[in-house]
C-alpha cells in the first residue's frame, strides 16, 4: 500500500448536475487501476453532506446512504487527512480515515465545478485534477469569462447581463433594454450553470418574459445574448497544465432547437460528429483559440471549450469554457481524446499525473517573507 496513489473521488454535489456527476465518476472509477491507487469514494448528497465507504457510489446511485460514513475534509495543510465523523454520547469524534495524496473532484456546476471545492483543496494543500480557484470561478462564471476573453480580442457574441433584483422588479424595463439592443431571437443563461439548466432561446417578447424569470430561478445574475444565425456548435477538448493541447474538433448534432438538458442527458437522440466537418486551417484556427482561452484564466489539467460557427462562413465565437466537463466515456470530452489517439485509461491517468505536477510547481512557492 505504501508505494500506491491515495486518491479520493469525489462525486455528486449540490447542484443541478448531481445525476450526471454520478455517471462521470462511474467511468474514472471503472478504469483507476486498484494495483496503483488507493481509492477512496467520497459521495456529496444533494443537501451538502459528506459521505464515504467502499461502495459510497451504489449507494449514491441507489440513494440508500445508510452504510456510508459522515466524512470532512479539514481545510489544514498538515497532512490532508480524510476524517471519518463517528457518533458518540459525547458528541462528534473525528477518526482519521485516510491521507489523500490527490483528488479527483467529479463534480459539475456549482459548489463543485465554480472555485468553492478547490479552494477548500488549496486549504487542505492537497494535489487535485483541475483548474483552480481562479480557472474555475471565472471558468464557471459566463459574464466574467466572456469579458476575459473579449479584452483579449478573442472572437464573443453580443450579450448584457441583468440581476435577479432587476428581473422581480423591473422586468418591462429590463425586456426594453434588451430589445433595444439586441434581435431576436436570443439566449437567455443563469450566469453560473451548466447542463444548459435554465437556459432558454427566445424568438419573441412574450418568450423573454418567460426565459428571464425561469433564469432567475438558478441564479442571482442572468445574462442575455445574441443568438448566432444558422450556428454549429463546435467543441475542443484541452489537456495540459501550462502547456495545453487541444484535441481534434467534435460537432454536436442536437436533437432540441439548442442542446439542451433533455438533448444532452435525456432523449439519446442527439449525435456527435468526430472529427467535425471544418476545413483544416480553420480547425487550427480554432484549436488555437481554444489552447489561449484556457490559458488565459490559468485553467489546468482539463477543459472543454465549446463553440459557435456561422454556418457558410469561416465566422466563429468563443461560447464557453467547462473546466471539469462531462467525464464519461462517452461524453464529448473523452470522445474527442480518443479520437485524438488517447483512450480513457490514458486519459484519466495524466490527469492525475498533471495534477501531482501542478502540486509540485505550487510547493515552490514561497508564501511568507523569510528574516
Amino acid at each position: 500500500m505504501a508505494d500506491k496513489i491515495r486518491i479520493g473521488v469525489i462525486f455528486g454535489g449540490r447542484s443541478g448536475e448531481h445525476e450526471v456527476s454520478l455517471l462521470s465518476a462511474r467511468s474514472v472509477l471503472s478504469v483507476l487501476d486498484p494495483a496503483a491507487y488507493e481509492i477512496t469514494q467520497i459521495g456529496i448528497t444533494n443537501e451538502g453532506i459528506w459521505l464515504t465507504g467502499p461502495s459510497a457510489l451504489e449507494a449514491f446511485e441507489k440513494k440508500q446512504y445508510d452504510s456510508l460514513s459522515p466524512a470532512i475534509l479539514l481545510p489544514e495543510p498538515q497532512n490532508a487527512m480524510l476524517y471519518r465523523i463517528r457518533k458518540s454520547p459525547a458528541g462528534d469524534i473525528l477518526e482519521p480515515l485516510t491521507h489523500l495524496d490527490v483528488v479527483f473532484p467529479v463534480l459539475h456546476g456549482t459548489f463543485g465545478e465554480d472555485g468553492t471545492v478547490q479552494g477548500l483543496l488549496e486549504l487542505a494543500d492537497v494535489a487535485y485534477v483541475g483548474g483552480g480557484v481562479l480557472a474555475s470561478s471565472v471558468g464557471m462564471d459566463k459574464v466574467v469569462f466572456k469579458e476575459v476573453i473579449r479584452a483579449n480580442n478573442l472572437p464573443v457574441v453580443a450579450s448584457l447581463v441583468f440581476t435577479r433584483r432587476q428581473i422581480e422588479t423591473s422586468m418591462l424595463d429590463v425586456v426594453a433594454q434588451i430589445e433595444a439592443s439586441l434581435p431576436y431571437p436570443v439566449f437567455v443563461k443563469p450566469v453560473n450553470s451548466g447542463s444548459s439548466v435554465g437556459i432558454s432561446k427566445c424568438a419573441g417578447h412574450s418568450d423573454l418574459v418567460e426565459g428571464l424569470m425561469d433564469a432567475a430561478q438558478y441564479d442571482r445574475r442572468i445574462m442575455v445574448e445574441a443568438a448566432v444565425k444558422n450556428a454549429r456548435e463546435i467543441e475542443v477538448s484541452l489537456l495540459g497544465n501550462e502547456h495545453p493541447k487541444a484535441s481534434v474538433l467534435g460537432e454536436v448534432l442536437p436533437s432540441d432547437e439548442f442542446y439542451t438538458y433533455n438533448a444532452k442527458y435525456i432523449d439519446n437522440k442527439s449525435e456527435l460528429v468526430i472529427p467535425a466537418r471544418v476545413e483544416p486551417e480553420l480547425a487550427r484556427r480554432i484549436q488555437k483559440t481554444a489552447e489561449k482561452a484556457f490559458s488565459l484564466i490559468d485553467c489546468a489539467g482539463m477543459a472543454r471549450v465549446d463553440f459557435l460557427l456561422e454556418r457558410g462562413t469561416d465566422t466563429f465565437y468563443v461560447s464557453e469554457i467547462n473546466t471539469i466537463p462531462g467525464f464519461t466515456e462517452i461524453s464529448m470530452y473523452a470522445k474527442l481524446w480518443d479520437a485524438s489517439g488517447l483512450p480513457y485509461a490514458g486519459l484519466v491517468k495524466q490527469l492525475i499525473d498533471l495534477a501531482l505536477e501542478r502540486k509540485s510547481d505550487r510547493d515552490h512557492t514561497k508564501y511568507r517573507r523569510e528574516a
